[in-house]
């Protein structure tokens, strides 16, 4: 649906939970990610031309699979779009298996479960194939999308390294993605279901602050509901309080002769979860605080 004017969200299925991606539409039009292999042909596209859309420029807001595993399909059916991502996230966007060994099996040298080659073929697949990038942004970027209306490119960095944002001036919308997780992913019930990943911890406090400076009229996620002005700041706040949470947890247990990390993230799931889903996610978070120790 059209949330603002210009910005249209498309929502799908993920499982227990949704996901959405963002055209904005004016004279160009501007599409924010792609989502997993099939999200093109079952849903970015329909939409498209429900709406007599095609994108100039796509954007991959960062590399995870549910965010760029599309983007062969969107190439293949819209040849002139020029695709863009973080300079930083780049190498992973680009390549598969890059992406699946270095974003998605990174914990296996610390103990944590292995992966099963079941799932590792699944990630793969949803992966889409690999897909050249033709513009690597740093962030701070423009683009012009209509003869008044001009939107820039945030560079959000926590969640990975190269993750980028869209600030609409005209809406005051900021299009965050998975920039920020606040205190997890939950599934459409309600429940707490993946925790929130960011591989630095001063950037995610960083992109936090950065977005509460802001003050978004409208904050988008690809994970939770269009929060509003006031929702967004207490969501926001709520973000940081788990930083702050989750590194009380770290430096008590460090305190106490606990560095292992697998130790340390099944006591934060204890304490802060419990996160059924992607406990490596944790992992991650809780190896951004210890480096921070």
């Amino acid at each position: 649906m059209e949330i603002a004017e210009g910005i249209h969200r498309i929502e799908s299925d993920l499982g227990a939970r949704f996901m959405c991606q963002y055209a904005l539409v004016g004279e160009r039009t501007l599409l924010v990610d792609t989502g997993l292999a099939g999200t093109p042909e079952s849903v970015i596209v329909p939409y498209l031309e429900q709406v007599a859309a095609e994108p100039d420029v796509v954007l991959i807001s960062h590399a995870d699979v549910d965010h760029c595993g599309g983007n062969r399909a969107v190439r293949e059916r819209y040849p002139q779009a020029l695709f863009a991502c973080h300079e930083l996230d780049r190498r992973w966007v680009e390549s598969n298996e890059a992406l699946l060994r270095e974003n998605y099996l990174w914990h296996e040298p610390y103990g944590f479960e292995e992966i099963d080659e079941e799932t590792r073929r699944q990630v793969l697949a949803d992966a889409g194939g690999d897909t050249a990038i033709d513009v690597g942004l740093t962030g701070g970027e423009s683009l012009r999308l209509d003869r008044d209306w001009r939107v820039e490119i945030l560079h959000l960095q926590g969640h990975t390294l190269g993750h980028v944002g869209v600030w609409d001036p005209r809406s005051r919308a900021a299009v965050i993605v998975d920039a920020v997780l606040s205190d997890g992913i939950y599934d459409r019930t309600g429940t707490k279901l993946i925790p929130p990943r960011y591989y630095d911890l001063a950037s995610q406090r960083q992109t936090i602050h950065t977005l509460r400076t802001l003050e978004p009229e409208l904050l988008l996620t690809a994970h939770y509901p269009v929060m509003e002005q006031r929702e967004a700041r207490a969501w926001l706040d709520g973000a940081l309080a788990f930083t702050q949470a989750l590194d009380a947890v770290v430096r008590e247990a460090v305190a106490g002769g606990t560095t292992d990390l697998w130790e340390l993230t099944q006591l934060a799931n204890e304490r802060l979860g419990p996160y059924p889903e992607w406990t490596t996610e944790l992992g991650a978070s809780v190896r951004a605080h210890l480096d921070a120790v």
